[in-house]
């Protein structure tokens, strides 16, 4: 499958269905795109994926809002953008590359860490702190915030 991922120049063609698998919050959403650089993966002129890479402190960039619509998953596209915002991130000199996710996100916390990113901490209740409705995934409730990051420098 052949798989372009690009900067999208105009926010307001952002793919809202896509961003929104990753955050159910528009405000949050919003936020992201006003500060961040939001990639596009496309096969044949149709938004398959989607990330927004955002610099959070000097030497730092985070990867949020990453998502692969439902019927393109486990084809490798969201290795593959993990992969491309990392390199990403590494030409805008980061030498920290972050991510999040939650605790029930079972399946992208194994690809964060195939990867290469490691858990550097838990933002305990995050997700009961920051949405009104509480998020299910693989039967667990979505509580806590895991985060990660990888050395970029080499």
């Amino acid at each position: 499958m052949m798989i372009s991922i690009d900067l999208l120049e105009n926010m307001q063609d952002a793919p809202y269905d896509l961003l929104f698998l990753a955050d159910p919050s528009k405000e949050n959403v919003n936020e992201y795109l006003r500060r961040g650089q939001c990639y596009v993966a496309v096969s044949e002129r149709e938004a398959v994926g989607v990330f927004v890479l955002m610099r959070t402190r000097p030497g730092t960039m985070e990867i949020v809002n990453i998502a692969v619509r439902e019927e393109y998953q486990g084809k490798g596209i969201g290795k593959r953008l993990v992969l491309s915002a990392i390199d990403k991130a590494k030409k805008q000199q980061a030498v920290t590359v972050e991510i999040g996710t939650g605790n029930s996100s079972l399946s992208q916390l194994g690809l964060y860490q195939k990867c290469g990113f490691r858990i550097t901490g838990v933002d305990r209740d995050y997700f009961i702190r920051h949405y009104d409705q509480a998020i299910f995934e693989n039967g667990i409730q979505c509580r806590d915030m895991i985060r990660l990051s990888l050395d970029n420098s080499k």
